[in-house]
């Protein structure tokens, strides 16, 4: 997919874990009135939104910071329209995102989001109406919850979702960990969710006074572009809101039964100004992409060039700059762009995750840990993606943190990729570390004279000493279990395997004795074990 900015959401979340009480939360639908199944109640789908809004903004290009005038115009529109919902009362957001992709999604709660590459597509405020009508409906009608009620069953209590940034040059970097709570609900919806969003999304529109034909036009559209030569390019929007002729020609059935309304087209074009006048800085931006995908740096700050000749305050060109000068090995160049780009974002008091990102890692590679670790905790505070917690893993390794290591590495092992793997081989050095003894492994046998033997191998690649290991028997009919500390005197080498004669006997516990002589019920431990210097 195409998308370059865009992301497809995906972190691993632990919503609930059922009880009898949620397993009867019959609850009615607060838009159509019908009965449904959902585990989530109102007030968790409103703190569900809450806690997500800001990482799942982050990991989709972050704020639009650039007009702050279109975002007022964006939420009052929005909230003109939520103000008709069925369900007012909800803690309404809108919010334009800088991502490129002509794509709008909503949270549970009403937390709603359009990206700058949807609104330059739309013609007037009817059509945008019909687009942020829709979100709400989403979150009205309870859509994210009965997703997240089915995800709950199929996974017997726990819902669980995975969060990727796809699309972006060196995007093995912007792998999301699983902290960040991404959105399950902002997948595929069901075909009859998205027919219901576009009838009553079309019942808002007109109690707003808007023309519903706008919704039809929005379908005419969207249909036009999953049949040109860009389809891929629009496939995440495609994926969450599939367009189709029968959801084209419901809406128009529905709009030959409503009223007239407003349209609006010059205040809507006026709103957008901004965007179409920096147009083209960001056609020169994909070309850039292109150039870098295509390892040909130089042509991509070219391009980068023309974009921040037209738009010099945008941070995304700045940063892209950084990973041109990267490549061309000019660390100094990339540094300063990184840097920018971090300005750019703060002097428009909109902090964004993937400058403080790209600076650390750059910053770390140079062997400046101390501003590698302050970048790479601001990022990781604002989106907490699995480079992030590699690298603040690699840190407190090498400041012998381990236990905060063990932590950061658990995060970025859920990475896909090598990433994953090299976060995996870490976890393994820290458990080494923190817990030798997990490295021990054992067997029983019984010597010829009945007595408890135990084979104990050193699986790790370094020798260990101070050994302590615990032999519990099983408790017997009186009451009695039979147990013993051992410590071992002398080194184990990697590999190594040493058999101890433990004292104890299972024939003093005959009623706890297994047929054929094994004594496989008694159980070892590693209590403590120490790596040779």
């Amino acid at each position: 997919m195409k998308n370059r900015f865009s992301v497809r959401l995906l972190a691993v979340v632990a919503l609930t874990v059922l009880t009898p009480s949620l397993l009867s939360g019959c609850s009615v639908n607060p838009v159509t009135g019908k009965s449904q199944l959902s585990l989530i109640s109102p007030q968790q789908e409103v703190a569900i939104g809450e806690k997500n809004y800001a990482p799942s903004r982050q990991s989709q290009g972050g704020d639009y910071y650039l007009d702050p005038a279109l975002q007022t115009y964006i939420s009052d529109v929005g909230k003109k329209l939520a103000a008709v919902s069925d369900r007012p009362e909800l803690p309404y957001e809108f919010v334009v995102l800088n991502n490129q992709v002509p794509n709008a999604w909503a949270l549970p709660g009403g937390k709603i989001a359009i990206n700058r590459g949807l609104l330059v597509i739309l013609e007037d405020e009817a059509q945008l109406a019909a687009v942020l009508g829709h979100e709400i409906v989403h979150a009205a009608a309870r859509h994210g919850a009965m997703q997240m009620t089915t995800g709950t069953l199929a996974s017997i209590g726990l819902l669980t979702v995975g969060a990727a940034v796809q699309g972006r040059p060196g995007e093995q970097l912007y792998g999301v960990a699983s902290q960040l709570g991404a959105a399950a609900w902002m997948a595929k919806y069901s075909r009859d969710d998205e027919l219901e969003s576009d009838y009553y999304g079309m019942d808002y529109m007109a109690r707003a006074g808007y023309d519903v034909q706008g919704a039809v036009e929005l379908q005419q559209k969207f249909v036009a572009l999953s049949e040109s030569r860009e389809a891929d390019f629009f496939s995440s929007l495609f994926a969450s809101h599939p367009p189709s002729a029968r959801r084209v020609e419901a809406n128009r059935a529905r709009a030959a039964n409503v009223a007239p309304g407003q349209r609006y087209r010059q205040r809507y074009q006026s709103a957008i100004a901004q965007l179409k006048k920096d147009a083209p800085a960001y056609a020169a931006e994909e070309k850039a992409i292109e150039a870098l995908a295509d390892n040909k740096p130089a042509d991509a700050i070219s391009h980068l060039d023309r974009a921040v000749a037209v738009q010099p305050d945008e941070g995304q060109f700045w940063e892209l700059r950084g990973q041109a000068w990267e490549k061309l090995k000019n660390l100094s160049n990339a540094d300063k762009a990184y840097s920018t780009a971090i300005a750019k974002n703060e002097r428009y008091a909109n902090a964004y995750f993937s400058p403080y990102l790209a600076r650390g890692v750059l910053r770390y590679k140079q062997g400046q840990m101390v501003a590698a670790e302050t970048d790479l905790k601001q990022s990781y505070q604002l989106l907490p993606t699995a480079a992030a917690s590699y690298y603040l893993g690699e840190l407190a390794l090498q400041g012998n943190r381990l236990e905060q290591a063990n932590r950061y590495f658990q995060q970025s092992a859920q990475d896909r990729g090598e990433l994953g793997n090299q976060s995996r081989e870490k976890i393994q050095q820290v458990n080494l570390r923190l817990r030798p003894q997990s490295f021990l492994a054992f067997s029983q046998a019984s010597s010829a004279k009945g007595a408890l033997l135990v084979n104990i191998i050193n699986t790790s690649p370094r020798a260990m000493r101070n050994i302590v290991i615990q032999v519990v028997g099983p408790i017997t009919s009186s009451g009695y279990a039979e147990s013993k500390t051992i410590a071992l005197t002398k080194t184990l080498q990697p590999g190594q395997q040493v058999t101890i004669n433990t004292g104890l006997s299972y024939l003093l516990i005959t009623d706890a004795v297994i047929s054929g002589g094994q004594v496989a019920r008694y159980r070892v431990t590693a209590e403590s074990a120490k790596l040779v210097d």
